[in-house]
């Protein structure tokens, strides 16, 4: 399976890196969508990750199971911010990762949707790792 046909099927969060302001890294999960060769995130104006971004679109990424066997898909990517005030991105992601589950999460989630953006990513570098063959009888 080649890492974008992972990606979308893959229903973990992404794991985003970022170089924070002090020159530590930083990490955030992540809800995440393919579309074609982007990666897409939300997260609102507010966050932490998205004033990270403004100010370094560089970043790091990983997509990966816990359960045995290990596998995933990692890379580095440059972001680029959108403004999602109609919540299409936010929609999507939610119906992904929540479906209708927990409708006052979903409720809370779009009621705050003119203040979100879109965190699109586009690798630059992509890897991926199965460790099925090595842990077989895991």
């Amino acid at each position: 399976m080649d890492a974008m046909t992972f990606l979308s099927a893959q229903c973990s969060p992404l794991r985003l890196a970022v170089i924070d302001n002090d020159g530590f890294p930083i990490a955030c999960s992540l809800w995440y969508i393919v579309d074609g060769d982007h990666i897409l995130c939300a997260s609102h104006a507010s966050a932490k990750i998205i004033r990270v971004l403004k100010k370094n679109p560089h970043c790091a990424f990983d997509v990966s199971v816990n359960d045995l066997p290990y596998r995933g898909v990692r890379g580095k990517a440059v972001a680029t911010l959108e403004k999602d005030s109609d919540g299409l991105v936010l929609t999507k992601l939610i119906d992904r990762y929540v479906g209708d589950s927990q409708p006052s999460l979903k409720k809370w989630l779009l009621s705050r949707s003119a203040d979100e953006y879109v965190i699109r990513l586009e690798p630059k570098t992509l890897s991926d790792w199965d460790y099925g063959n090595r842990m077989q009888g895991s």
